[in-house]
């Protein structure tokens, strides 16, 4: 379950906490009483960029709807998101997560194990950007 305060604490000390990450402009931005928006880019000493966005109901402790990209340079080189593709069985162990990836970026899916709607992702995004170098 995600609360507000652990994942502001989550968010501000990435850098501090993840060696290779040099800079994250993540920010938590309330948009309505229960519900939250968390923006930005965390970067990479290998040189990718992760840019995040996620939308939280924060009396649940859930993500709503998210997407992450990566970049490398203006590359766009993996991107994640929950869009449901049912007719696609490679995919049903981590439905409807899935990452998107070259050859065939906007094609070519992969289940992405450790991405959910009830827990924080950034750990599982991390060490994915740092497993790309």
């Amino acid at each position: 379950m995600i609360t507000r305060n652990a994942y502001e604490t989550l968010l501000y000390t990435l850098a501090e906490r993840n060696a290779g990450i040099t800079v994250s402009t993540l920010r938590l931005y309330l948009d309505s009483r229960t519900t939250a928006i968390v923006r930005g880019s965390v970067y990479f000493e290998n040189g990718l960029e992760l840019r995040v966005f996620e939308h939280i109901d924060l009396s649940d402790g859930e993500i709503l709807d998210y997407g992450y990209t990566i970049y490398r340079g203006d590359e766009k080189i993996r991107w994640y998101d929950p869009q449901p593709h049912p007719e696609n069985a490679a995919l049903a162990a981590t439905f409807p997560h899935h990452f998107h990836e070259a050859p065939d970026i906007k094609h070519n899916r992969q289940p992405a194990p450790g991405i959910s709607f009830e827990a924080p992702n950034l750990p599982t995004l991390i060490a994915d950007c740092l497993r790309l170098a």
